[in-house]
């Protein structure tokens, strides 16, 4: 049992109840299926690492000409292939159970599809998964290396400053944020800053990390941080445009809030490893007030500075 535990733990042992959450997405589905639609090719051959319930493996279905769904959980595997049974062109994939951690193809692969995707890219295996994938991918088959979806995720960290009451009760918990909804609980204080651009068919390191500041653009209360996780799933080389999908945002309180005005800047730290559990974040995050605002009397004397270049020209046309 103490298996089973660990993976609930590590966010890769997603019962099926949950799936249905996600099929129910429909800025996600029709993302994927837009993305693997440009991506997979006539006659190609696709790998599926993390199948779930097989429904991007039967978007790539529709036109490749065979599909290797990898799934672990046993009773994903069965829901898949009881669901591909009942779809077009769910014949042409085969749903293997083993561990997307270990799995390679028989043969070599155009795209490989990959949505282990958490915000952050905490507690979901993207990471790892694709990383260890590469390099057992080029031992056996050598390059070209298939075509990944997702293709690349850009993640981004704001300041906020975000109403932790709920009914009178004051909860300052890690929170998320549906990406399209309008969140009337959470004032930006400043705009994304973005931390991460990861291509997946790139080297990358398996550490998300920061060390910068940003620069506070309305006063208030730093009370909290917002991490937005941006995922390229494709890229159309026609229209020179993506087929994007955000994740869930995550909120993450600051265990000690900062009173803060407009132009104040902020250091922000932190490190954790891809995959890593939630607080991994907050485990590591160092805010700090770096300096206030310059106060207007400094401003003043920038503005002082300007001017030589400016009379030196007016002097040069009153001698004219």
């Amino acid at each position: 049992m103490k298996n089973k535990f660990e993976s609930l733990e590590l966010g890769q042992f997603i019962p099926l109840h949950y799936h249905h959450n996600m099929l129910n997405d429909t800025l996600r589905m029709k993302g994927f299926r837009e993305a693997i639609n440009l991506v997979v090719k006539p006659g190609a051959k696709v790998l599926e690492l993390g199948g779930g319930t097989g429904v991007q493996s039967f978007f790539a279905a529709q036109k490749a000409q065979k599909v290797y769904c990898v799934e672990r959980n046993p009773e994903l595997v069965s829901a898949a292939r009881s669901f591909l049974a009942k779809n077009i062109n769910g014949g042409k994939v085969e749903v293997i159970q083993a561990d997307a951690l270990h799995y390679l193809p028989p043969e070599p692969v155009d795209v490989v599809i990959c949505e282990m995707l958490h915000t952050g890219l905490l507690r979901e295996k993207q990471m790892p998964v694709i990383d260890s994938f590469k390099k057992r991918y080029w031992e056996k088959f050598g390059s070209p290396l298939p075509v990944f979806v997702p293709e690349a995720s850009i993640q981004a960290i704001q300041p906020i400053e975000q109403n932790f009451h709920f009914e009178g009760f004051y909860a300052p918990t890690i929170l998320f944020q549906d990406p399209c909804a309008i969140q009337e609980r959470s004032k930006s204080l400043g705009n994304p800053e973005v931390f991460q651009l990861l291509s997946y068919a790139e080297p990358f390191s398996q550490t998300c990390h920061w060390d910068g500041e940003i620069i506070i653009a309305e006063d208030g209360q730093l009370n909290a941080l917002r991490l937005i996780t941006k995922n390229i799933l494709a890229i159309n080389m026609l229209t020179h445009s993506t087929v994007d999908w955000h994740t869930q945002y995550i909120i993450v309180p600051l265990s000690t809030p900062i009173a803060v005005s407009k132009g104040d800047h902020i250091s922000i730290r932190f490190s954790y490893q891809g995959g890593a559990p939630l607080n991994a974040l907050s485990d590591s995050l160092e805010v700090r007030l770096v300096s206030k605002r310059v106060p207007v009397f400094e401003l003043a004397l920038e503005a002082l500075n300007y001017p030589p270049k400016f009379q030196s020209n007016t002097t040069q046309m009153h001698h004219h």
